[in-house]
């Protein structure tokens, strides 16, 4: 299907550079902590030395006498926070900061010293004497642990479709394996950063975050305001990858500081405070089990996950999601455990729970191909299913198809030999693998408004974030569209929760839901008469078009082909080659989308060879809590990666329009994870792929 023909064709579609381009590249764009501020002092944090037990003295003496030391603020003397306050899933402890002496996990918040420059505030945060009580502590993952339980589905409940266990004893071929996944960091360039002042009896703040509304909405929660006494604004944000899309405790203690010390106060997390005090993907076990018939049709699908988690916040790593969405077969069933551990609360990472489950389901997918000797790309390709495998609803569009037909043939997947430890180039093992995935694309409710101005323009004003995916770009394009006008003719306000509701930018799910909320004021914009002397503004909040919208299985697709080398001698497993072929409705900017789509294939290239959170189970403490010790791809890491798009129209989205922020990420580990199965002849079900494990693995 393609777009409506009456539209201007030149605004959605064509590549653009970016609008903060310039800003940006000349040091203009000013993120949280960059704006200037009259009287303003600084809060630096002090974190728990111990991962569990209670706080026995702070002695702040020493502290106040230092250089322009303004105070000192702890669980004595802090705000009091409404208990009841609730994050993504329900009341969350991890928002608590500095209401008890209780130390729930290691690197929690225990004091904010406060300064009138950022060195002073740091070295008497050094000095601050901080005793504590150390209680006995657990942050050991397993998927046995006996404080496992269900987890909540409050995302979609765990399936149970047909008979598992008769399939699979029935199935001629069937694959029962294990995978692990570790901790995993989402490393944004810029560290979180708030800056909080109070105006006129009014909460102000600059905050790195990925929803400006839904954050004002959280803090005047926690703080007992009303919604209109918050106002949250976020224009320029480094980064986030899912760790900036809840309230963050920059914010949380930054607002502490301006209501105890009458003045601005700007938090910014050091590198090391951001590992250990910013939720992180959890640890994952899975137990995949699949059954086929001897021609490769699936009879069973078995996805069980269990995930680690804090007692403190809930959250939901839904790994076997795309299990119940990608493959036809008789019986699907669905289990998620929760592991209750001394942790910091986990949180989203892109592609939450997709992307751990993706590695266990394609690499399962991959092994029962080597069982039955079938190419893998044909295995994906006899099990299309016609209508949703737990929903038995229709799909909207649906191009996975067209994504492994059209990157096979760029890739040359049809010359390679199936056969693993074949392909050798002098002293290193070369081999190639796939992995096909899917992740939920679908528009949520937001508000926007459009102003007709008196010059011919138009002004439009949503509370979108812009966390350097150019989602300003996109929208002045979808606007253009949408009013049948060019691009030069639209101005954006983003990101500032004075400009109402609107979603986020995480579940791959904001330029859909703001070209949608776009859309639907541009059309109504178009039938106000217009009296050219005077502005006319229209506002629109797609909530009250939101029931019944759920019609339709509506999903981004991709299909990501991998080539790597491996050193028997030293373990080394280099990513030489990287192709992806998606499927995201029409695209809006395709140099942005490209961007988008190759910077998630290196996030799931960094999953799969590098990035691992490693806890000492005596402290409780990560280890590694830095970029010299988490190894996130580098430009040597990098290799040849292309990628493109299927043409496609999602005809139940506006614009025709899906998500790519994660899309990317979610399928590239379990891609390079079978292409190393190909080099070597062995598979790593455990990630990431070390050198000390290839090593082992072939000895």
């Amino acid at each position: 299907m393609n777009a409506p023909a009456d539209v201007i064709t030149d605004a959605v579609g064509t590549s653009r550079p970016r609008l903060e381009g310039p800003e940006k590249v000349s040091g203009r764009a000013r993120y949280a902590a960059d704006h200037p501020m009259h009287d303003l002092a600084f809060g630096v944090v002090v974190t728990s030395p111990v991962a569990r037990g209670r706080i026995r003295d702070i002695d702040a003496s020493a502290v106040l006498t230092m250089p322009g030391v303004l105070g000192v603020l702890d669980h004595r003397n802090a705000p009091r926070l409404d208990p009841q306050a609730s994050g993504f899933f329900g009341p969350d402890g991890s928002m608590q900061l500095l209401q008890s002496d209780s130390i729930p996990h290691a690197g929690r918040a225990v004091a904010l010293v406060v300064a009138q420059t950022p060195h002073e505030a740091q070295a008497a945060a050094d000095a601050l004497a901080v005793t504590c009580d150390a209680h006995p502590h657990d942050t050991t993952f397993t998927a046995d642990h006996p404080a496992g339980r269900a987890a909540l589905t409050v995302l979609g409940e765990d399936a149970n479709v047909g008979d598992v266990d008769a399939e699979l004893a029935s199935s001629p071929v069937v694959v029962d394996e294990r995978y692990f996944t570790p901790e995993e960091h989402c490393s944004a360039m810029e560290p979180h950063a708030a800056t909080a002042w109070w105006d006129g009896g009014r909460l102000q703040a600059f905050d790195s975050n990925q929803g400006a509304f839904d954050v004002a909405r959280t803090l005047a929660s926690l703080f007992s305001l009303e919604l209109d006494q918050v106002r949250v604004r976020s224009e320029h944000v480094g980064g986030g990858f899912g760790s900036k899309g809840l309230l963050g405790p920059q914010l949380i203690l930054a607002t502490m500081g301006s209501m105890a010390f009458g003045r601005p106060v700007r938090v910014t997390l050091t590198r090391r405070q951001v590992f250990l005090m910013i939720g992180m993907r959890p640890a994952t076990e899975q137990r995949v089990r699949l059954g086929a018939d001897t021609d490769g049709s699936l009879r069973a699908i078995d996805h069980q996950a269990a995930f680690e988690i804090s007692p403190l916040a809930e959250w939901v790593e839904n790994c076997p999601e795309g299990s119940k969405v990608l493959y036809a077969t008789r019986a699907i069933r669905t289990r998620i455990t929760a592991v209750p551990l001394d942790l910091t609360p986990p949180g989203p990472m892109r592609g939450p729970g997709l992307t751990p489950g993706s590695f266990a389901l394609e690499s399962a997918m991959d092994e029962l191909a080597e069982r039955l000797g079938i190419d893998p790309l044909e295995l994906r390709l006899r099990n299309e299913p016609a209508v949703g495998p737990v929903s038995g609803l229709p799909y909207g569009s649906r191009n996975l198809a067209a994504c492994l037909r059209e990157g096979a043939r760029r890739f040359g997947w049809h010359s390679r030999d199936p056969r693993p430890r074949r392909r050798r180039e002098g002293h290193l093992l070369v081999g190639t693998g796939l992995a096909a995935t899917a992740f939920g694309s679908s528009a949520f409710p937001s508000t926007a408004s459009i102003t007709a101005e008196t010059d011919g323009s138009y002004t439009v004003r949503i509370a979108a974030s812009d966390i350097g995916t150019g989602s300003r770009t996109a929208l002045v394009a979808i606007a253009a569209e949408a009013l049948r006008v060019g691009t030069e003719r639209i101005r954006i306000r983003i990101a500032d929760s004075d400009l109402g509701p609107a979603w986020s930018a995480s579940g791959s799910r904001g330029t859909p839901s703001w070209a949608w909320a776009i859309n639907e004021a541009a059309t109504r914009l178009r039938e106000q008469p217009h009296d050219p002397t005077r502005p006319v503004t229209v506002t629109v909040d797609t909530a009250e078009l939101f029931t019944g919208r759920f019609v339709r299985e509506v999903h981004a697709y991709s299909a990501i082909f991998a080539e790597v080398t491996v050193d028997p001698a030293t373990g080394e497993v280099r990513t030489r080659r990287l192709l992806g072929m998606f499927a995201i409705g029409r695209v809006v900017n395709p140099l942005l989308a490209r961007s988008q789509v190759i910077g998630g294939m290196i996030m799931g290239l960094g999953m799969a060879l590098h990035e691992e959170g490693v806890r000492d189970p005596v402290s409780g403490r990560q280890v590694n809590a830095d970029f010299a010790g988490y190894h996130i791809p580098a430009h040597a890491d990098v290799p040849d990666i292309e990628a493109d798009f299927v043409p496609e129209y999602e005809p139940d989205e506006p614009s025709g329009v899906k998500g790519a922020g994660e899309i990317g990420t979610v399928g590239t580990a379990a891609a390079i994870a079978n292409a190393v199965w190909h080099a070597t002849g062995l598979r790593h079900r455990v990630l990431p792929i070390r050198l000390d494990r290839v090593v082992e693995e072939m000895a």
